[in-house]
């Protein structure tokens, strides 16, 4: 799973844009125990989810005009700039150009040749979340794409992934690592939308964050109170664990796991 020793490639940080930061907040917070800080009055209401103290991910406030509810993760990068560059020449587009972030690093938003979008994170004051791979935590990440070989090269070209073909119950996962690791550093795969249960948002090119769980049916269950929404209901899947995938109450798609994916 992931850990917060990052490396280039790597996803560093997560948040969620939202219409109503308060109410996501209060749905998160009962729904996995994080509690949201403002980043101060010069943020544009931009703050962070904690977890006993530690920084889990970052959330904002989003007008409908500027898009929908969504989780996006960021990829570390050396140099924001070239990435994005890289990115274009890949055949993607760069909908959020590069931009300082005061002083914590340097942040952009691509999307890749088939739409799904994806931030990427130049790190300087800060490096990322503070707590991954653990229950409340991102532990996954996962690209739903048509054209999972397409992807692979234009990520490769991007980003410098590597990637591997992992015998999966029913098939076979295309997992994705940083250049020059090993297996040790996996941290996400690529499947085809057509992988998704019916009712889902089949066809949408999306990645879809998973966060650590103890309980997987307990976390569902409340997330419907919450006023949730489930997407694919628990599964559990020889050697990799108990999953499901969620939608909170605006929108914003997730999944929520315990086990580790990389035991396939």
């Amino acid at each position: 799973m992931l850990t917060t020793r990052f490396v280039d490639g790597a996803p560093s940080w997560i948040d969620v844009g939202t219409p109503d930061i308060e109410g996501t907040a209060s749905f998160y917070g009962a729904l996995f125990g994080w509690a949201f800080r403002s980043a101060g009055p010069d943020a544009g209401g931009y703050g962070f989810f904690e977890l006993a103290g530690r920084i889990v991910a970052g959330g904002m406030p989003v007008a409908p005009e500027q898009g929908s509810p969504a989780w996006t993760v960021y990829f570390q990068s050396p140099d924001a700039d070239a990435t994005t560059r890289a990115a274009r020449q890949a055949g993607g587009s760069v909908p959020m150009p590069p931009v300082d972030v005061m002083e914590q690093g340097r942040a952009a938003v691509v999307a890749d040749h088939a739409g799904a979008s994806f931030g990427i994170w130049q790190p300087a004051g800060r490096a990322g979340v503070e707590a991954a791979g653990e229950a409340g935590a991102l532990c996954w990440v996962e690209l739903h794409t048509p054209d999972v070989a397409r992807a692979a090269a234009f990520y490769r070209t991007a980003l410098g992934w590597q990637t591997s073909a992992v015998g999966f119950p029913g098939g076979v996962y295309t997992s994705l690592n940083p250049a020059g690791t090993g297996e040790e550093a996996m941290f996400g795969g690529m499947v085809p939308p057509a992988d998704e249960p019916a009712g889902a948002e089949a066809g949408r090119p999306s990645w879809l964050p998973y966060f650590g769980v103890e309980d997987t049916d307990a976390v569902v269950a409340r997330a419907v109170e919450l006023g949730g929404t489930l997407r694919m209901p628990a599964t559990s899947l020889a050697g990799v664990g108990r999953l499901a995938r969620l939608e909170d109450p605006y929108g914003a798609r997730f999944a929520v796991l315990r086990g580790d994916p990389r035991q396939t």
